[in-house]
């Protein structure tokens, strides 16, 4: 390291110090030693970048949760059954007696706060939240508030974590979690009071009873909405304003659309061209899933039907629907294992039948 000195006197290197009119040169040696550790974590000497960690983490952790939902689906299933889940229904699902009944879902909004105060997480309260509502337990309309309650509560850790703040740190802090804490309340005032408002309780039932009879609807939907529709508005956003109102004013003008169609559709059709009175000008695939189920269908059959139609032990007897009404015949396709999760026309009439290959009989008792 050079460092110049005004004066020879100021000069204190070992070494001989060059001089240039008043000024003296010379070289000094200056020797830092820095204690370093290694940061503790299961991948420190795996050689691993932090890239292919985080990745590996990602993807264990993924699967230990849908593993845990999955068990705790199994376990609750057990559980409540019988007179336990009846007892617990009546407990959560009772509104208060006229004309106090709409204080029931504020009431249940206060338990999801608290509940949600006590664990200190909102997704842990959702999680187990979740297989209640898909074994019937806790209804649709009693969820909503629960939810919303929870996340009220979610909002406490930042204003604890805010009022731990230094002083000169403490009014941003509290004004970032007072923040959080209007946002989700506002957001009740708009989508809670009025039950004309409640329109997350009705897009909800229409997302479950399309995931009800085609299952693959909830990856897809997962897909669209959390992965490819922000990177796309993302990409676009990245192209300027222009490029966004180019393309976002045309969906939202043809989205606006189509939902005045459907309630006309709905409420009065006869206002509508009879071009417009229903959908069935369009082709098969804009206006209907099924086109895209048979190509999933065909798709996995491909990788699952083998295994089962080389096995000369098992055939399964469907029942004779021949004889059944039309509007009844629905009935007697099941989709899905959950009664909870049953659309009414879907849910069948007759129990699937399977016999042994040697076996048959005409009174076969059904498994």
């Amino acid at each position: 390291m050079n460092v110049t000195a005004a004066a020879a006197k100021n000069c204190s290197s070992e070494l001989d110090c060059g001089k240039d009119s008043d000024l003296t040169w010379f070289t000094q040696n200056i020797t830092s030693q820095i204690n370093t550790e290694k940061c503790r974590h299961l991948f420190v000497d795996s050689g691993l970048s932090d890239l292919a960690v985080g990745l590996i983490l990602l993807a264990s952790s993924l699967m230990v949760l849908c593993t845990c939902l999955l068990l705790i689906v199994k376990v609750l299933n057990s559980l409540l059954k019988g007179q336990v889940a009846k007892v617990i229904e009546g407990v959560i699902n009772t509104d208060f007696p006229y004309p106090l009944g709409w204080l029931s879902g504020y009431l249940a909004m206060l338990m999801g706060a608290g509940m949600t105060f006590i664990i200190q997480s909102s997704s842990v309260f959702t999680s187990a939240m979740t297989p209640l509502i898909g074994i019937g337990v806790i209804s649709l309309n009693r969820a909503y508030p629960l939810t919303l309650g929870s996340n009220i509560g979610t909002t406490t850790t930042a204003i604890l974590a805010a009022l731990a703040s230094p002083r000169e740190k403490l009014p941003a802090a509290c004004q970032i979690a007072l923040c959080h804490f209007y946002f989700n309340i506002f957001g009740i005032l708009l989508w809670y009071p009025f039950p004309f408002t409640r329109l997350p309780i009705r897009m909800a039932s229409a997302l479950g009873e399309r995931t009800a009879k085609y299952r693959w609807f909830a990856v897809l939907y997962l897909l669209v909405c959390f992965l490819l529709l922000p990177c796309l508005v993302f990409g676009i956003s990245l192209a300027g304003w222009q490029a966004m109102v180019g393309v976002g004013a045309p969906f939202v003008a043809l989205t606006i659309f189509v939902l005045l169609v459907n309630l006309m559709q709905s409420h009065s059709p006869t206002h509508l061209p009879k071009t417009l009175r229903s959908w069935d000008f369009l082709p098969q695939w804009m206006r209907s899933l099924k086109p895209l189920d048979k190509l999933i269908t065909k798709t996995t059959a491909l990788c699952c039907s083998p295994a089962r139609l080389n096995d000369p032990d098992v055939v399964v007897v469907t029942p004779d629907t021949t004889n059944i009404k039309p509007e009844s015949k629905k009935q007697t396709e099941q989709w899905y294992d959950n009664p909870a999760l049953s659309l009414p026309e879907e849910i069948s009439s007759e129990p699937k039948v399977f016999r042994l290959r040697g076996l048959e009989r005409c009174n076969s008792t059904p498994l």
